[in-house]
């Protein structure tokens, strides 16, 4: 993996963090907000550390589900290793960039094909952002008006999110099904920029376009010849999300509060995750605090504020330092081992 990219984009994290602090907390009074938090029932935020290490944990089950229908062996051990790996680098890099890479090193340390890991994850990849696309197009398509009345003030954001979603699992889906049409639209694509001198190596592009093309194609025949493992595989991935969606509810409720219902919390998390998750900051980062102040503020009241810290805390900030401790882990548990019987 490249070093000094990691070291970079957790510079640009820290700083992200920083300015994020800053302009959240700039004039609140700290001790009000501190004391709220400490009144708060607890036994929420055990709950939802453990939902958060079940969304973690979907991932994993997915992987070692997957392997095993392609008759790849790996210990379900590893493949929670994996998930934390990937999920550390997406949480520190912009739009989840680094999450797989990461993940692809870790597997073939294990001696996992590299065509076999990007197979999966590419899937896993897909299923994820369907779940999103899914929702999105449901809710603004449907506009309940139980939801429209908190989403109208980011409805923008909103749908510039589902635009750039639906983009990015349209082009995936025309490269798995229409890999020749995908093709010729980036060989189009990269001859347009080499012109224009935005890109100067343009032949090494084009044998890295060759290569994915061939990654698709993989992808396209498994889609086709294992149509229950993708349904159960897009199942599993709705209760992950699900449980990650509903560690706002816990939030809601360790401040005492009743009166809005869970979906409504659920689905309105669900649309600060669609409105972020494309967009090039680090886990959303900066954007999904604003968003969480903007849209809960009916429904939390008073304690919004401390509120968005328990909710965020527990969601991504302990998402984050969990997959920063397992990743360790897997450093010495996968990593090192090989490299330890590569020297012998």
């Amino acid at each position: 993996m490249n070093k000094r990219k990691n070291i970079i984009n957790s510079i640009f994290m820290l700083i992200l963090l920083v300015i994020t602090l800053h302009y959240i907390f700039r004039g609140e009074d700290m001790n009000s907000i501190l004391q709220y938090i400490q009144n708060t029932d607890m036994r929420y935020w055990l709950l939802a550390i453990i939902f958060v290490i079940l969304f973690i944990g979907g991932e994993s089950v997915i992987i070692f589900y997957m392997m095993h229908t392609i008759q790849q062996k790996v210990r379900l051990w590893h493949c929670f290793l994996y998930s934390f790996v990937g999920f550390f680098f997406s949480c520190i890099t912009p739009s989840a960039t680094g999450g797989q890479p990461a993940q692809i090193y870790y597997m073939k340390k294990d001696k996992i094909p590299i065509p076999v890991a990007t197979l999966v994850l590419m899937i896993v990849t897909i299923t994820y952002k369907v779940v999103l696309v899914a929702l999105g197009m449901a809710v603004l398509i449907i506009r309940p008006t139980e939801i429209m009345q908190y989403l109208n003030p980011v409805l923008g954001i909103c749908y510039f999110g589902l635009v750039l979603n639906t983009i990015c699992v349209g082009f995936m889906v025309l490269l798995v099904f229409h890999p020749t049409m995908a093709h010729n639209m980036l060989i189009v694509l990269i001859k347009i920029l080499n012109k224009i001198h935005l890109i100067k190596n343009s032949q090494k592009l084009f044998i890295k376009v060759e290569n994915a093309m061939k990654q698709y194609e993989d992808v396209a025949r498994y889609f086709g010849t294992h149509k229950k493992v993708v349904w159960n595989v897009l199942v599993i991935t709705v209760i992950q999300r699900m449980l990650l969606f509903l560690i706002t509810y816990l939030a809601y409720r360790s401040f005492g509060l009743r009166g809005t219902g869970i979906v409504t919390i659920v689905i309105l998390q669900g649309m600060i995750s669609v409105a972020v998750d494309m967009l090039p900051l680090p886990g959303g980062m900066g954007i999904s605090e604003k968003m969480f102040l903007i849209i809960f503020t009916p429904v939390f009241g008073s304690v919004v504020l401390p509120a968005m810290v328990v909710s965020r805390g527990l969601s991504f900030y302990t998402e984050l330092i969990l997959s920063a401790l397992l990743t360790i882990v897997a450093y010495f548990v996968i990593g090192k081992v090989h490299e330890r019987k590569n020297i012998k």
